[in-house]
């Protein structure tokens, strides 16, 4: 069996092209069903598979007889709307032991924007589910998975990884901060309900910002959100009229195409007599017009412009990312043993297969001599002859066959088999 992955990041490719290949949570059992019919199609019919997609990453994770990765780059390369030659020049494959390592680092937050950050295990298990509910995760991804939250849960207990994570929302309140001199004197929009801008609120809420503002698609969860935080809730569709109202907007929704555009920010900037606005884009697509950054008066910085931030002081955490790549490495090493050992399961079912089929026989054999009246001692002695020469025969044909070289070579095999002793020790005799 092989383990592969094929994916692309915030290190080997822009904002705008990771956009093109972003997947919401309520879109990957479909898409995972349509990466299956692919491979289906392209006679890879018995692979496992798992897709991640957050902000930073888009993965794809697979088991097989063999690696296919020119297929799923392409199937890849086409859902994004991009040839297969852009794709691949932005993108990563991995095999086996990369691939656990790399796994374990994903789920670890030693490959995030924001070293240590813990929001990427939520998303990891996301995909777990997702691929669960297709279908598409068998045996061997549910291990690497499963090996990758264990390995996770051991780096943020023994290291203090994630005691030197900057959330991007606290990296927001600090740009912020550096522009407006008092921010319990500014008005806070949120554009989406999810878990990004819950956390977000939550760390512009501890400023204690003049006003609260959540604008979703669906108003009451808006209104569940912004009763937490003392605030009111709005439509979506009433954010263009709106925007000049707020100083600072932070926005990340699902969306596939911008919700702010240009010509919005430009009237909002005129009813607010050019007065400054702090813009936040975490979304991937995004949600705020790139343009929008050229405007004279506004601060716009998105999940990219954040991780630079965060980063900062990044000389302070390298003893714990050391710990925590010895505790990875491990890890990878348990994976592959485990990955070893699948290869001789089905030689093993066989034998057991085969044994019980022996065992069987001569138990039937031995009932029958009992229902004779035969003796238990002559029955017994029967069944243990039986079973002995029904294990030893291909055994001792081997023996008694073929050259002298092959003959040696089956004699020291035999050995190492049935000449071991007594497995128990001599203490336990």
């Amino acid at each position: 069996m092989s383990v592969w992955a094929l994916g692309l990041n915030h290190t080997t490719a822009p904002l705008d092209l990771r956009g093109r290949f972003a997947f919401a949570v309520d879109q990957l059992a479909p898409t995972l069903q349509s990466l299956r019919s692919s491979f289906a199609s392209g006679r890879h019919p018995a692979i496992e598979a798992a897709i991640i997609s957050t902000c930073n990453r888009t993965e794809i994770y697979c088991a097989a007889d063999h690696a296919a990765v020119d297929h799923a780059l392409g199937w890849l390369a086409e859902s994004g709307g991009v040839s297969p030659a852009l794709l691949r020049s932005h993108a990563y494959t991995l095999s086996n032991d990369a691939v656990a390592r790399h796994a374990f680092r994903v789920a670890s937050g030693l490959d995030s924007m924001v070293l240590g950050e813990a929001q990427i295990l939520g998303q990891m298990k996301d995909a777990v589910r997702a691929a669960e509910s297709v279908g598409s995760l068998g045996s061997t991804l549910n291990q690497l998975f499963q090996r990758s939250f264990a390995v996770a849960k051991e780096v943020r207990t023994a290291t203090e990884i994630g005691a030197h994570s900057i959330s991007m929302a606290a990296a927001a309140v600090r740009l912020a901060g550096q522009l407006f001199e008092d921010l319990r004197q500014t008005r806070v929009l949120f554009v989406g309900a999810g878990e990004m801008i819950d956390l977000a609120a939550t760390h512009f809420a501890a400023k204690e910002p003049k006003s609260i503002t959540i604008a979703n698609r669906t108003i009451e969860r808006g209104e569940k959100l912004a009763t937490r935080f003392g605030g009111t809730a709005m439509r979506l569709a009433d954010l263009p009229a709106r925007l000049a109202d707020f100083d600072i907007v932070v926005s990340c929704t699902a969306s596939t195409l911008p919700l702010i555009g240009l010509g919005a920010v430009e009237r909002a900037l005129k009813q607010r007599k050019h007065r400054p606005m702090f813009m936040v884009d975490l979304a991937v697509p995004r949600d705020i017009e790139p343009e929008v950054k050229a405007l004279e008066d506004v601060y716009l910085y998105t999940v990219d412009d954040l991780a630079q931030v965060v980063q900062q002081g990044q000389a302070s955490r390298q003893a714990a990312v050391a710990q925590a790549e010895v505790i990875i490495a491990a890890g990878v090493q348990s994976f592959m043993h485990w990955l070893d050992q699948r290869g001789t399961v089905p030689l093993i079912q066989q034998l057991n297969a085969q044994t019980d089929e022996w065992r069987a026989a001569e138990l039937a054999r031995a009932r029958k001599l009992l229902a004779r009246g035969e003796s238990v001692d002559a029955v017994l002695e029967a069944l243990s002859r039986g079973l002995t020469q029904k294990m030893l025969h291909g055994a001792m044909a081997e023996l008694h066959a073929g050259d002298a070289a092959a003959r040696a070579q089956t004699a020291q095999v035999v050995s190492r088999l049935f000449l071991r002793g007594d497995p128990r020790g001599p203490k336990e005799r």
